[in-house]
């Protein structure tokens, strides 16, 4: 039996469990830059925190939110990041809040219950199995409807899977004031806020592993660029586009050009999409309808399990983007909008040659996101659907040259197997230096907020 002492030294304090939750929010790079602290470190907190917790499962004692409320709770977080809107420690404290207010009468709100709640329910942005883990009760059932509907009407339809389409779109948010500091340049550019988006990527892959031109649209009037890769429509609009606008743009210049090419409206179509993203007013069913197109709308947050985009597509984009924003940020601070975009459209140009050379793995997306059934006729266990989704996502960034060693930058170990065996937790993370240092922290106790 550990001692007291002991075990009470490896507790994380307060200014870690902040880090730590951060990195769950977003990533381990973007809490080592906010928080100046080495990756390595952050890792090393969470799987103390893990240990922890093996040895001491229950919660203080207190007032905490049900299981019912945890995963309302869940379904926020799911549903926000479908939208692309930021889940961090302000949102999520303040959902939380009300959450248990209006079930709970009041709770008790702590860091060390915000990292428990991100991992007991499979919320970390790092996981690599998503589709592995099960959802929240309530919207677990409906993707399950949705898989059968979706299934079902391939096969009594007798849908060609070059006529079967994922569809999504990242949003590209440009910090301006960001891009002219004198640091943190190679913050200004993300795939998650609030406000208008710099651009809109709407990207679409086929069942048969093909991928679509890609539709971009970007905001304000811009001299045309000298450059459009094949492989890009690039809309200019002054104000932008609603999502309204963005599907008709779509379906006129992306899905009717690749009906045409197959023979005319004669072939029927199935679209697989986001009901958040995409808000199927009475207009784009209409359009949708008239391209011969079947909208299955993806029940609200089943989206990480079920899009095949989400399997490993759209996080490797994001990854790729990123990439290349760090590696030119530094000399990006005269850079107007035009020479931005010219910039983007070529590293999207790239990414999109890569991806057209990858039809396995797209058509593999779709059998592991359950969208196409397996070849014994069956969706496959969560277990090997986690196994394909992780090999999947290493094949795609490898093949999109981000793949990088577990020196640099490993996974949270979220995985069945690194969650239940201690011993792959410590190879993980062994060798860590244990100095330790902080920043940015103000010295209010901030153990826990009364709420």
């Amino acid at each position: 039996q550990k001692d007291p002492e002991a075990t009470k030294k490896e507790q994380l304090s307060v200014k870690k469990l902040r880090v730590v939750l951060f990195a769950l929010c977003s990533s381990t790079e973007q809490a080592a830059r906010h928080f100046r602290n080495p990756p390595r470190r952050i890792r090393r907190w969470l799987r103390r925190f893990q240990a922890f917790h093996d040895d001491r499962p229950e919660l203080p004692e207190g007032k905490y939110l049900s299981l019912e409320a945890e995963e309302k709770l869940a379904e926020w977080v799911l549903t926000q990041r479908e939208q692309q809107l930021p889940v961090n420690e302000e949102t999520l404290f303040q959902k939380a809040t009300k959450i248990g207010r209006a079930l709970e009468g009041g709770f008790q709100i702590s860091y060390e219950w915000a990292v428990r709640f991100m991992l007991r329910h499979h919320l970390s942005t790092h996981t690599r199995r998503g589709v592995a883990h099960p959802l929240p009760k309530e919207i677990q059932g409906n993707a399950g409807a949705f898989i059968e509907f979706v299934q079902r009407q391939i096969h009594t339809q007798e849908l060609p899977l070059a006529m079967i389409a994922a569809v999504d779109e990242i949003s590209l948010f440009l910090d301006v004031e960001i891009l002219g500091s004198d640091d943190r340049k190679e913050n200004a550019l993300q795939t998650v806020g609030n406000g208008e988006p710099w651009c809109e990527l709407v990207l679409t892959v086929l069942a048969d592993g093909s991928v679509l031109p890609a539709l971009l649209i970007s905001r304000g009037r811009l001299p045309c660029p000298a450059a459009v890769p094949k492989s890009i429509l690039l809309e200019s609009k002054e104000n932008g586009c609603g999502d309204d606008e963005i599907m008709e743009l779509w379906a006129a210049r992306v899905w009717r050009k690749h009906t045409e090419c197959r023979g005319g409206g004669a072939s029927k179509g199935m679209l697989v999409l986001d009901c958040h993203r995409t808000h199927l007013s009475e207009e784009v069913l209409a359009v949708l309808s008239a391209a011969g197109a079947l909208p299955a709308v993806i029940p609200a947050g089943c989206s990480s399990r079920i899009q095949p985009l989400d399997v490993c597509v759209k996080r490797s984009l994001k990854n790729f983007l990123h990439k290349k924003w760090k590696e030119r940020a530094k000399d990006l601070v005269d850079s107007d909008s035009s020479a931005l975009l010219q910039l983007l459209l070529g590293w999207l140009g790239e990414a999109l040659e890569i991806l057209g050379n990858c039809p396995e793995l797209i058509r593999k997306s779709f059998l592991v996101a359950s969208v196409l059934p397996g070849p014994a006729g069956d969706s496959g266990s969560p277990r090997r659907n986690g196994d394909e989704q992780e090999e999947l996502i290493a094949a795609m960034e490898e093949r999109l040259n981000i793949a990088k060693s577990r020196e640099s930058s490993p996974e949270f170990p979220e995985n069945d197997d690194a969650e239940a065996d201690p011993e792959i937790l410590h190879r993980l993370f062994e060798g860590e230096s244990e100095a330790e240092s902080f920043y940015g922290f103000e010295e209010a106790d901030l153990e826990l907020m009364e709420i």
